[in-house]
């Protein structure tokens, strides 16, 4: 057993990490992190945490390599200042798109951060729906990935919505969707998509399963241009779907995203809070739910040494 818990927070989102803090009944750690004038990225621990329990809570959002760098900067100090056990609690995994050489003459920079991440020092990492599961194979250390997928499925099963069909965005995301279909106790399609080179853009193609005369659910880890997302909806439509809903874990909503969610027919968009949504994203059709108290309990879990993998059972 490690001593007194502790959790700090990088600029990624530290209104997630006071979250967890009010949680666990426990303060926020104080911690300074900050960029000189040459854009040198500065860490110092503002209190003892020899021999603690330190939790690092910083998802990997935009400016994402400044993230990267501040976490990073923040595990090296924590091992200087002969921490316990330091765990990186990284609600959004960025680079976790790129998992495989799937061209000639490419990176797999999914492994190229988890080699960063152990190098600086990390004993273990929390982290919520990577976007593919052999990630947690590119870490020597122990992976906890969380899910966000029972807190989406209840707030719907909550609502009550008639007719409805879960919709997988494409067939590598079948499972995802699948689990989520099983707990609404509802038919499962599949949209047959085409991405287009590495331009961000998708081109739905067909949709296996029915629903004409349904409403929609499309259930995906993550909204980043949001092409994707429209043009599922258009197809859904297309082929007769009443009212569309949308789930996702991660809002990235880069670039053209919101315009474009304001603009399709969704009557509604449910995510989580992994990354920080700025007041011009908040979209009224756009519901945040909080990981917090998720993020929170697996925390005081791994605290205490009881198992993670309760919490979805």
């Amino acid at each position: 057993m490690y001593q007194e818990l502790r959790v700090f927070s990088g600029n990624a989102h530290p209104q997630l990490a006071q979250a967890i803090c009010d949680y666990l009944e426990m303060p926020l750690g104080r911690c300074e992190v900050f960029q000189f004038s040459n854009e040198n990225i500065f860490v110092r621990f503002c209190e003892n945490i020899r021999a603690r329990d330190v939790f690092l809570v910083q998802p990997i959002v935009s400016p994402v390599n400044d993230r990267l760098m501040e976490l990073f900067i923040m595990i090296d100090a924590a091992k200087r200042a002969s921490a316990g056990r330091i765990t990186a609690v990284v609600p959004y995994y960025a680079y976790g798109r790129s998992d495989k050489k799937d061209q000639p003459r490419v990176p797999i920079s999914a492994r190229l951060v988890a080699n960063f991440i152990e190098t600086a020092g990390a004993d273990r990492l929390i982290t919520v729906d990577l976007h593919a599961g052999q990630i947690q194979g590119f870490f020597n250390i122990p992976v906890d990935e969380l899910t966000a997928l029972y807190i989406l499925s209840r707030y719907f099963k909550e609502k009550r919505i008639p007719d409805l069909t879960v919709v997988a965005t494409d067939v590598g995301d079948a499972k995802r969707a699948r689990n989520v279909a099983d707990r609404l106790n509802a038919p499962l399609a599949i949209v047959e998509k085409r991405r287009i080179s590495n331009e961000q853009r998708t081109e739905a193609v067909d949709i296996i399963g029915e629903v004409g005369g349904m409403n929609a659910l499309i259930v995906d880890d993550e909204v980043d241009t949001g092409s994707t997302l429209v043009a599922t909806v258009d197809m859904l439509r297309q082929h007769g779907a009443a009212e569309v809903y949308a789930c996702c874990t991660h809002p990235v909503l880069s670039g053209p995203a919101v315009q474009r969610i304001e603009e399709a027919p969704i009557r509604e968009l449910v995510v989580t809070d992994t990354i920080p949504l700025a007041v011009e994203k908040r979209l009224p059709k756009i519901t945040v739910l909080s990981l917090a108290p998720l993020l929170g309990e697996a925390i005081g879990r791994i605290h205490t040494g009881h198992s993670v993998g309760e919490l979805f059972q």
